[in-house]
């Protein structure tokens, strides 16, 4: 039977082109050129503020900044905080929404339930609710939101050099969910995952992933912070991931260590955009759970939202 994770999974290509076309419904929620924004969720959507930050960024739209929401700093000036959360009810990032709108800074939030305490909290809302999901492990909401803010970006032609289109995210997309994966690799002992700008993002969240399906042991870095040390992991039966183009050199001192690379952006043999090549690593999350006798619909010590009892702001 089909795990609710992997189906998720499988209709993401379907989720990004929605968003796209929602985006003129969400005009008011996303930062204006120009603004310096700050982007802020927990896990996941962590992880898709720091890609959606380092795009805009380097686009020239705005300085941006990503935080953990328990980590804001706020004793700084933003124009407007963004906040991702797929539930709309995790403690850390409601704590966050209402201290800003004490402040007077203006906020919006992205979020999968129109029903939640976030709705209430953030100045302006965009529901994707069409993305939301059963699974705990959280997959396609989080791309899905990552994908309607990239659109946004390149309908005000503010993507970096060398970001493709979303179409041509989609249409990589639809590929990542059907093509098999590289062979032998749920029996893999370790798992590193690599990228650039953006795609650092997505590496944090590829590792992520396996570790919440499967308990995985994985690691997650900057592409040329590799050979600062992290480069002693490698080692037959061990697997190196990178999303976007490789530094010169990487394969080689790979190779000399041992180690398996696999390569989906930037490769000849797949050239997937980076954020398709995403859904490839969350399909091998399923693929190791499986082969570790884990369910990936079950993952051990989570829950679909952190809600924090008694805690301290």
């Amino acid at each position: 039977m089909t795990s609710h994770t992997a189906a998720e999974i499988a209709s993401q290509p379907a989720c990004w082109r929605r968003a796209a076309e929602s985006l003129p419904r969400h005009a008011d929620v996303l930062p204006r050129r120009g603004e310096r924004v700050a982007v802020t969720g927990c896990g996941t959507s962590w992880f898709m503020a720091q890609a959606y930050a380092a795009l805009r960024e380097g686009g020239g739209h705005g300085e941006t900044d990503a935080f953990a929401a328990s980590e804001f700093p706020h004793g700084r000036r933003y124009d407007r905080v963004l906040a991702i959360s797929r539930s709309g009810t995790t403690t850390e990032v409601l704590d966050l929404l209402a201290r800003a709108r004490a402040a007077g800074v203006p906020t919006g939030a992205l979020t999968a339930d129109p029903a939640t305490p976030v709705v209430a909290l953030a100045d302006t809302v965009a529901v994707l609710d069409f993305a939301d999901e059963r699974s705990v492990v959280q997959t396609r909401f989080a791309t899905t939101a990552l994908a309607l803010l990239r659109a946004r970006l390149e309908t005000e032609d503010a993507l970096p050099a060398g970001v493709r289109p979303l179409a041509r995210a989609v249409r990589d997309a639809e590929r990542a969910v059907t093509e098999p994966l590289p062979a032998a690799l749920d029996g893999a002992e370790q798992f590193t995952f690599l990228g650039r700008g953006w795609t650092h993002g997505l590496a944090l969240e590829a590792g992520l992933k396996l570790r919440e399906a499967a308990g995985a042991w994985t690691e997650a870095y900057p592409a040329m912070e590799y050979r600062h040390g992290p480069i002693a992991i490698a080692a037959p039966g061990r697997v190196t991931w990178t999303f976007g183009p490789l530094p010169d050199g990487l394969t080689e001192d790979i190779a000399r260590a041992g180690g398996r690379l696999v390569a989906g952006s930037g490769d000849a043999a797949a050239d997937l955009d980076p954020l398709a090549d995403l859904v490839r690593a969350q399909r091998l999350a399923v693929a190791v759970a499986a082969a570790r006798g884990c369910d990936p619909d079950r993952p051990r010590h989570l829950t679909r939202s952190v809600v924090l009892r008694d805690h301290g702001a």
